[in-house]
Order: structure tokens, then C-alpha cells, then sequence
């Protein structure tokens, strides 16, 4: 017999059924701080997450309260080899499984290609998504989720997608965090040297407050200056290098898979004081629909 949807409110937990656990939402409250870092000695490990195959560990790094709109949640983790997360709808919230390394099956409404790391794949409003590593080795991974509200939904497909069919091109949209598209931002918010940046999906992409998703390169010695958006929450994760962050006054150093949680209001900005580049993907999220149609607006604006 199929399961009926459930609509679940945060904080939620995964819970027992049949043989292993079953993930509807992990969402830990993050205490405020200027940075978050990965810790994976504290990954949770589970079985048949989403009833998909294998088993995968995973923690949170940002949570409902992270941002103050409607994020709810950041999780970071990693697919086993052979394991994935089963096909599902999300009919309140939209969510973006990615992929750091190796590579994976994603399936977007029953379609399933495999894509190469730094990949990931958002499943919009009222759209089914699962992914599974076909491979022997550990797929690093990350999901990000922002809701139409602080309420979390999910119906399970009872469908691990092992063995799907592959399109050789998806037949969904697809975000790849290439270095070869960035282009070159000379004092960026007034900051020093020039910094490489691209967006990769733009507003149109989500129906809820997602606003954006941007890949940044500050090379070594340069800098983003400061920067205050009263209506565009965000948060960024450091993907390579080294650097210091200073968010509403509080400064901090930044590594690879550390999570920057930016609300709304608090002065940003970033500095590469290393020798090598810091990369980081950058997410927006809105104050509500509202504020989006008019971020969207301005940004029309100055590209005419």
C-alpha cells in the first residue's frame, strides 16, 4: 500500500520503518556564528534514505533559522558507493542535490542522466528528484532546500532508481561549477583586484523565494568589499582555498566546506589573504516573493 504525503513542520526527524531509516528531514538548530564548518566525525549514518538504496552519513550545517527567510536546511554528507537517495516529491519546497566530486545518476521527474562533479540538479515546485551512485567509490554531496514556508513536505515514490534508464543529456536543468565560464569583476562591492564570477541559475529557475546561485573565484590578494542587502538573505560555501570573512562586524577565517550564513541586513565581505584562490558557491534567498520580483526587477534594470 502507498504512503499518504505528510506535510511536516521543522524541526523534524528521520524515523524507523521496516528495515532502516527512511530521511524526511533532519533539521538541527545551528546556533548563530559566523561560520559553520563541516565536521564529518558527526555525520548521521542511514539506510534506505528516501527508500533509495545503500546507505549514505550526513549532517546538517544550516537550518531553518540560519537565515531568517525561508532556507531550511544545508545539509552536507556523503552517498556510499552503490547507495542514493530514492525518488520523491516536494510540493511545498524545493531542494538541489550536489555533487563535489566523482560522479552520480540524478533523476529529475522519472529521467535520469549521470553527471560529473561539481554538478548539481534543483527540483522545482510539485517536481519528483532521487539520485544514486552507481559507482565503487564515495560521492561528497551536499542538498539545499528553501520552502514556500518554514514547512517541510516530501511524498516517497518507493522507487531507488538502481539500474534507470540513462538520457546521454539531461532532460532537466543542470548547474555545473566549471571555472572556464567565470568572468572577471573588477572591484567587486569595492573591493581590491579583480575577482572571477558567474551566475549559474538565475531567479527564473525557482518558484519559491530562491532567488539565485553564483560561483566566485577570489584569487590570491583580492578582496569583495562590503556589502548590505536588506532584502536578500544568503549563504556561501567555501569549495577551495583559504580566506577571512566578516559578516555584521564578527571576522572569521574560512576553509573548504565551511557554510557562511549571511541574514538579512548584516554587512558581508570576503578576503583572500592566502596564496592559492578561494572558490565558493554563493545562494540567495529572498525576504518573500515580493522581494524577489523586485530583486529581479533591479537587476533588469541595470543590465539595459
Amino acid at each position: 500500500m502507498r504512503k499518504t504525503n505528510k506535510t511536516l513542520r521543522t524541526p523534524v526527524v528521520a524515523v524507523t520503518r521496516g528495515i532502516g531509516l527512511v530521511l524526511l528531514l533532519v533539521s538541527c538548530a545551528v546556533s548563530a556564528q559566523t561560520v559553520v564548518h563541516t565536521d564529518a566525525s558527526k555525520f548521521r549514518h542511514l539506510t534506505a534514505v528516501h527508500e533509495g538504496a545503500g546507505t549514505m552519513d550526513f549532517g546538517p550545517l544550516l537550518g531553518p533559522d540560519s537565515l531568517g527567510t525561508n532556507l531550511l536546511f544545508l545539509h552536507r554528507g556523503v552517498i556510499q558507493p552503490h547507495s542514493g537517495i530514492g525518488a520523491h516529491f516536494h510540493n511545498r519546497c524545493e531542494e538541489m542535490f550536489v555533487i563535489l566530486d566523482g560522479e552520480a545518476e540524478f533523476t529529475v521527474d522519472g529521467r535520469t542522466s549521470l553527471l560529473q562533479a561539481r554538478s548539481g540538479a534543483p527540483a522545482r515546485l510539485g517536481h519528483s528528484h532521487g539520485i544514486y551512485n552507481p559507482t565503487d567509490k564515495p560521492v561528497q554531496w551536499m542538498n539545499i532546500n528553501v520552502g514556500l514556508t518554514k514547512v517541510y513536505d516530501n511524498f516517497d515514490l518507493e522507487d531507488a532508481r538502481v539500474g534507470a534508464a540513462l538520457d546521454k543529456a539531461p532532460t532537466f536543468i543542470t548547474m555545473h561549477l566549471d571555472r572556464s565560464k567565470l568572468k572577471p569583476v573588477d572591484k567587486m562591492m569595492g573591493g581590491t583586484g579583480t575577482v572571477m564570477y558567474r551566475r549559474v541559475l538565475d531567479p527564473s529557475i525557482f518558484s519559491t523565494s530562491w532567488s539565485f546561485v553564483d560561483h566566485l573565484m577570489i584569487p590570491a590578494g583580492a578582496s569583495i568589499g562590503s556589502d548590505v542587502a536588506a532584502d536578500m538573505s544568503s549563504f556561501f560555501y567555501v569549495l577551495e582555498g583559504e580566506g577571512e570573512v566578516t559578516v555584521d562586524g564578527k571576522t572569521a577565517p574560512i576553509r573548504p566546506g565551511d557554510a557562511i550564513p549571511v541574514k538579512l541586513g548584516e554587512a558581508k565581505a570576503i578576503a583572500n589573504h592566502s596564496s592559492v584562490p578561494l572558490e565558493l558557491m554563493v545562494i540567495g534567498v529572498a525576504r518573500d516573493l515580493a522581494a524577489k520580483e523586485a530583486y529581479i526587477a533591479a537587476v533588469s534594470q541595470r543590465r539595459r
